[in-house]
């Protein structure tokens, strides 16, 4: 028997994987470029409140309630439920973090402040468009019932925080020489390393916590599924009633966190303490596209200008410097 050659064909080496983006390479490259731009407009101006660690500190205490509420709605627009409520969930936040802080401590006021932000939520399930007239109400009377005449409760005890050792007094020193660049830097980290809340850190790490359960896990993508198709969701055994109720009422707990923020970090629950600030989060949640990296980045933005219209007028002003150079490189880039 003849041997019949067989051509083979010549080896193809495998393609090289893709190219993996660091995902946390740009957000670090825009807070770099935005702490240069205003470290310039700082030392033109002379607004040295403009990066001063306690502007950041009251930045960062001032965005956690809106953050907070951003997230409650990133939450619950996900599932497809739009959530009108977020500002009568925070009034019952604030309420319960009053009631049981003022007795128990701050541990039991946050827990209380979230589990009267999930029956917020629970009801918002059934009720959605009444619920914000409905905690207002609601925390009146419990107002009057617990407190009596009063329209605040008994002091809270001080939020708990830890400062890092050594740390604060070195970038005091390097703060103190204003230079470009580094001093603003040293600012940053000062607010970070000092007198830090406990109830901050973990507000902050619910961000990434949120992305990596709603975009991560398989639990996620049905929830997400429910609101983006949930016809299509259903046919695929996909119970999409139970997955938005659970959004709801993850929403009202996060809701709640704010408002007992807020109740805890003024030492007292007062009537009306939200202020708006449900709608401001809610702003902050379409601001950053639905995403929790954008959703921070607007409860920042608007948390640092409030922070530092109650601190100085001439930072204002800065800040107004600082858009305008931001919008300007903006139409250059383009």
């Amino acid at each position: 028997m003849s041997a019949v050659a067989v051509e083979t064909a010549p080896s193809v080496p495998p393609p090289a994987p893709p190219r993996v983006r660091s995902r946390t390479a740009r957000p670090l490259l825009m807070i770099s470029l935005v702490l240069l731009v205003f470290s310039f407009v700082r030392v033109l101006t002379g607004a040295q409140e403009l990066t001063s660690d306690g502007t950041l500190s009251a930045a960062i205490n001032s965005a956690i309630p809106l953050g907070l509420a951003g997230l409650a709605g990133l939450w619950s627009e996900r599932a497809g439920v739009v959530n009108v409520g977020l500002e009568g969930m925070m009034i019952l936040g604030t309420w319960g973090a009053g009631w049981a802080g003022s007795s128990h401590g701050v541990w039991a006021g946050l827990a209380v402040g979230i589990a009267m932000g999930a029956v917020g939520g629970l009801l918002h399930a059934v009720v959605t468009v009444t619920i914000n007239l409905l905690g207002y109400g609601v925390a009146q009377f419990l107002t009057k019932l617990a407190f009596g005449d009063q329209p605040q409760s008994p002091e809270i005890p001080s939020m708990p925080t830890f400062t890092l050792p050594w740390l604060p007094g070195a970038l005091d020193r390097v703060v103190a020489h204003h230079w470009f660049f580094v001093s603003d830097l040293a600012s940053v980290l000062h607010a970070l390393v000092t007198d830090m809340p406990y109830f901050t850190v973990l507000a902050i790490a619910l961000l990434p916590i949120t992305y990596v359960i709603l975009w991560r896990t398989a639990f996620g993508l049905r929830l997400r599924s429910c609101g983006e198709a949930p016809y299509a969701a259903e046919t695929l055994g996909v119970n999409v009633y139970r997955y938005k109720y659970i959004a709801v009422v993850m929403s009202g707990a996060l809701a709640g966190f704010g408002g007992a923020f807020l109740a805890i970090f003024s030492g007292i629950y007062r009537e009306g303490q939200t202020g708006g600030k449900g709608f401001i989060g809610l702003a902050a949640m379409i601001f950053g596209n639905w995403r929790p990296g954008g959703l921070a980045a607007g409860a920042g933005l608007f948390g640092f200008t409030d922070a530092l219209q109650a601190r100085s007028d001439t930072g204002v002003h800065a800040l107004l410097l600082v858009f305008a150079i931001g919008i300007g490189a903006y139409g250059a880039w383009l």
